[in-house]
């Protein structure tokens, strides 16, 4: 555990929270923040593949009883929804705002505020929703939050297509990462995702995450301090290619990994134009992924019982901001 706790209080106080916001606000002015390095100028409000200009999207904010246990407890885990994307998932099941863009544009006093209101709720932790391209605006508006008495850990709840020296930078700003491996094969993630590179980006990523926090940490109350929880999305006909990724947690990480294997997927948003996903995943898939998973010694986290029915992240979601 850092001498700080959160991690973002020392790196507030020594300045290199500073340093990290004026680096990333200059990669907006020629955006190179994601995989995708669109080279549009943000900071002048031209959009790219994300179709976000300057100012963060937010669909919503509440205290969220729908994640893993130990990032909700049971007070909430204080989310998040950031609307856009990096990804094009053809089978996002929070697609009204990770697609269409429903939300609204705020500033970062509101976006500030917003995490002071869920520390007031008594939630566990600050778990943001698909932040990886506005990182530099969440950044700039924690550091008005802290002065004004933040003190909740960050989770990081990424789809996972990162770039591994982005990440390098929030060493020493971010307790919790909680990244999807989504695809093991480069095919499958541009057909389905649009999202060339993603196996590559989405290793070197994870395995950065797990140098700068390790294995989650888990504390008397059953709540994560700290560390990498993995969140790996079953898919029909093994589009996901469960196997190499479990192989890749084992080996390339650490069998004491905490992984949330999920079974929720239904064929949402534009799924009925892809035969191979057209479908709910059947019981024998999931139950398949499972046996894999312990083949490979993977014992830590959580599976769900029933498909498509427990659902850990976006969970009825449907308070949208009010137009304020």
């Amino acid at each position: 555990m850092p001498s700080e706790y959160p991690a973002y209080l020392a790196s507030f106080h020594n300045g290199y929270l500073d340093k990290i916001i004026t680096r990333l606000f200059n990669s907006l002015e020629s955006c190179a923040i994601c995989p995708r390095k669109c080279k549009v100028n943000r900071v002048n409000g031209i959009q790219g593949f994300c179709r976000t200009g300057l100012k963060p999207k937010v669909y919503s904010y509440m205290a969220h009883q729908g994640e893993e246990p130990p990032v909700s407890g049971a007070k909430g885990s204080g989310t998040i929804f950031f609307s856009n994307c990096n990804m094009a998932c053809a089978y996002c099941q929070n697609y009204e705002f990770s697609q269409i863009g429903e939300g609204r544009e705020v500033d970062f006093e509101e976006l500030a505020r917003f995490m002071l209101e869920l520390q007031k709720m008594g939630c566990h932790n600050i778990n943001l929703v698909t932040p990886t391209h506005i990182l530099p605006q969440i950044l700039k508006s924690l550091k008005i939050a802290i002065p004004a008495g933040l003190n909740l850990p960050l989770v990081y709840n990424t789809s996972g297509y990162e770039l591994p020296e982005i990440i390098k930078l929030l060493d020493g700003i971010i307790d919790i990462y909680m990244p999807d491996m989504r695809y093991a094969d480069e095919a499958a993630a541009v057909q389905y995702s649009a999202s060339p590179g993603y196996p590559e980006y989405n290793r070197r990523a994870v395995k950065e995450m797990y140098r700068q926090v390790g294995t989650a940490q888990i504390d008397e109350n059953g709540i994560v301090r700290r560390g990498i929880i993995i969140r790996h999305l079953v898919l029909p006909n093994n589009v996901a290619g469960t196997e190499k990724i479990m192989r890749f947690i084992a080996e390339e990480l650490s069998r004491d990994t905490y992984i949330s294997l999920m079974s929720q997927y239904l064929p949402y948003h534009r799924a009925g134009e892809f035969k191979a996903i057209n479908r709910r995943l059947s019981l024998k898939e999931y139950e398949g992924a499972k046996e894999v998973m312990a083949g490979f010694g993977l014992f830590n986290g959580w599976v769900q019982e029933s498909l498509g029915l427990e659902r850990f992240a976006g969970v009825n979601i449907k308070s949208v901001l009010p137009n304020e």
